[in-house]
């Protein structure tokens, strides 16, 4: 797959004007555009301050320009660059009719998102990564048309920056959504990583899927003696992702016994201070 990263640094935005009205621009007039499959746009310049709006628009705009490509990430960046909290995203109801040819989209950022009425015949994944997803987003992905969505994976984060729902608002999500062929189950980088687990166990997509992603939040041997007596149930999980959590040894050494193709790699402890334990998602900020 040919893929391209366009991204300016701060001198090409303090001292050139570059930003995110001429990002579109620049990738028009590249040469490499009519070879390549994918675009990555990561920091306009201005990430932290100015959403991507411009950068939105303008590809809709140009949509026969990006007619061939089949995957785009906007918010392709580090914390280094912007931190994930701070990525103003843009509203992305006029993109999905335009470009009928994605396969997949990653959005990463969650202030000032929003995704309109999603309908797309032929995107296969969707994917947000956000330090705390809204419900207003939740509920979007809930209600989208997508026949042949093959992965669905969601960064929940935290109620500090961006999550104003709770383990029901995942189990309205999972009630209402209807992606029949869907293969890959994400529901990650939570901060209430067990009551999500339980969710997600509850859930139709259960018998369908081969991958289940709980990774990157605070599981701990509650949600995992939940996997232990549920997994078993479905033969067709293959794979089960749980990297990044607060497992137990003894717990880990359980999961493993499971006939999936498990990752428990990244195991962290729990902060106690002033008699309170912490626990922290992987990307919050």
């Amino acid at each position: 797959m040919k893929s391209k990263l366009y991204v300016y640094d701060y001198d090409q935005y303090e001292e050139e004007g570059k930003g995110p009205d001429t990002m579109v621009a620049d990738i028009l007039a590249d040469p490499d555009l009519a070879e390549l499959e994918e675009v990555r746009i990561g920091n306009w310049g201005s990430a932290y301050e100015d959403g991507c709006q411009p950068i939105i628009d303008q590809i809709v705009a140009n949509a026969g320009r990006f007619s061939h490509i089949s995957r785009l990430f906007i918010g392709d960046m580090d914390y280094e660059e912007c931190e994930v909290s701070w990525i103003v995203q843009g509203d992305y109801s006029a993109l999905w009719a335009a470009l009928p040819g994605l396969k997949d989209l990653t959005i990463k950022g969650s202030t000032d998102l929003e995704l309109g009425e999603i309908c797309h015949e032929g995107l296969e994944a969707l994917t947000i990564i956000c330090g705390g997803l809204p419900t207003s987003i939740i509920e979007a992905v809930g209600r989208a048309e997508l026949p042949n969505l093959k992965k669905l994976l969601l960064y929940i984060g935290s109620d500090y920056y961006g999550f104003d729902g709770d383990k029901e608002t995942i189990r309205d999500m999972l009630a209402q959504a209807d992606f029949p062929k869907l293969e890959y189950l994400g529901i990650a980088d939570s901060e209430i990583q067990d009551d999500l687990t339980e969710v997600v166990l509850e859930s139709r997509f259960m018998s369908q899927i081969h991958t289940l992603d709980l990774s990157a939040g605070t599981l701990t041997d509650k949600g995992g003696a939940l996997l232990l007596e549920k997994i078993p149930q479905y033969p067709n999980i293959k794979v089960l992702d749980l990297h990044y959590h607060y497992l137990t040894d003894e717990m880990m050494e359980r999961l493993e016994e499971l006939p999936v193709e498990l990752d428990v790699t990244d195991q962290n402890e729990p902060d106690e201070y002033h008699g309170d334990i912490w626990m922290n998602a992987m990307l919050t900020e």
